[in-house]
């Protein structure tokens, strides 16, 4: 086998292993939350994990866990090959209706700011690559 396969390999049993822990691991969204790889973030991450916390935790819930009022942002869907990073701006500022899950529309969020929104999507993209997604 050569590296690229290996490394392909390895990438797939990451992620099925996180939808495992997601989808079919424990019940709560804070065991989930707790079973998630936090990186060492960078500064603007760091920020991100505030503005998150803030503005969209009690939705998409700790760690970007997801609740029963929104879904993990630690799945494929919000991979950066499929929801950019323009999505989330998006989103955020205009709201989004539902197309992935049951959740429902997500109205916009009020108050947050551009930079914000940059902040906490560089947040999510950090949690998402020490994650496998």
């Amino acid at each position: 086998m050569n590296i690229k396969m290996i490394a392909l390999l390895a990438t797939i049993l990451g992620v099925s292993y996180a939808a495992w822990i997601l989808f079919s691991g424990p019940s709560s969204a804070e065991e989930k939350a707790n079973l998630i790889t936090i990186p060492a973030f960078s500064q603007i991450a760091q920020s991100g994990e505030i503005a998150y916390g803030e503005n969209c935790a009690a939705c998409h819930g700790i760690n970007g866990a997801g609740t029963d009022k929104g879904p993990t942002f630690l799945h494929a869907f919000y991979k950066a090959g499929h929801h950019g990073d323009g999505s989330f701006i998006n989103a955020a500022k205009n709201g989004v209706r539902a197309h992935h899950w049951r959740f429902g529309d997500m109205p916009p969020v009020e108050g947050v700011t551009d930079a914000e929104i940059r902040w906490i999507t560089k947040y999510v993209r950090e949690l998402q690559a020490a994650n496998g997604f």
